[in-house]
């Protein structure tokens, strides 16, 4: 499999002059732990993370330090830890060294990047821009949706035309905001993951799926908020 064969499209983004509460409150809302930044262009720019929230003036966590090991602190270090605790834009905190991968990267090297630099999603770019997100979620969910025989090019072509087909349709219905990080498809089987509204929508959800040439099979990993 590679990066577009399980990646989020539909990514969450905040500007670099959008307001950090507005950062903050997007992760809440959508309960996640960063936000890719990116331009007016769509290029990605940084990223801002639950880390580079965790000292903030507000709350009383800023960093503090003796006064003879901060008179010893680099006044470079000093500033940056002065902005991310006292910012009050995405630009000011954000990190700007963005470990980002390709549409086509196998996934075996996203999950290298992933454990070498310690971090929980890849930003997949493409032509400069962003064009989604692949996370440790997405990486263990195409681990439990995968065959235990390896897939040929031709049949990971087949999965792809499919999954994309899937969230095609999905992008039409005003019924579900269901998207592009509850899909998995595996030979020529849709995995369908995550929370969804009701019981109604997840039986609309499968029988979208069912309906797509080339499924032969849709397994519901769906959880209905009763």
């Amino acid at each position: 499999m590679k990066a577009k064969d399980v990646m989020v499209k539909d990514v969450i983004t905040v500007r670099p002059d959008d307001s950090v509460l507005a950062a903050v409150q997007l992760l809440v809302k959508n309960d996640i732990s960063a936000l890719p930044v990116v331009d007016d262009e769509g290029r990605a720019v940084g990223i801002i993370s639950e880390a580079d929230l965790m000292r903030r003036e507000e709350i009383g966590t800023e960093k503090q330090r003796p006064w003879w090991l901060e008179a010893m602190t680099p006044a470079t270090t000093l500033a940056n830890e002065f902005a991310k605790s006292h910012g009050k834009r995405v630009a000011e905190l954000m990190s700007r060294h963005i470990v980002s991968a390709s549409e086509d990267t196998p996934l075996a090297e996203i999950a290298a990047l992933l454990e070498r630099n310690r971090i929980k999603r890849v930003p997949i770019i493409k032509g400069g821009k962003l064009v989604g997100v692949v996370s440790r979620t997405n990486i263990i969910q195409a681990l439990a949706s995968s065959k235990r025989e390896p897939d040929d090019e031709r049949h990971g072509e087949g999965d792809r035309a499919i999954r994309w087909e899937i969230l095609a349709r999905l992008a039409e219905q005003k019924w579900t905001d269901f998207g592009s990080r509850n899909v998995i498809v595996a030979g020529g089987v849709v995995h369908l993951w995550g929370l969804v509204g009701s019981a109604e929508e997840r039986r609309a959800l499968t029988a979208l799926a069912e309906g797509v040439p080339g499924v032969i099979g849709v397994v519901d990993e769906m959880i209905p908020a009763y």
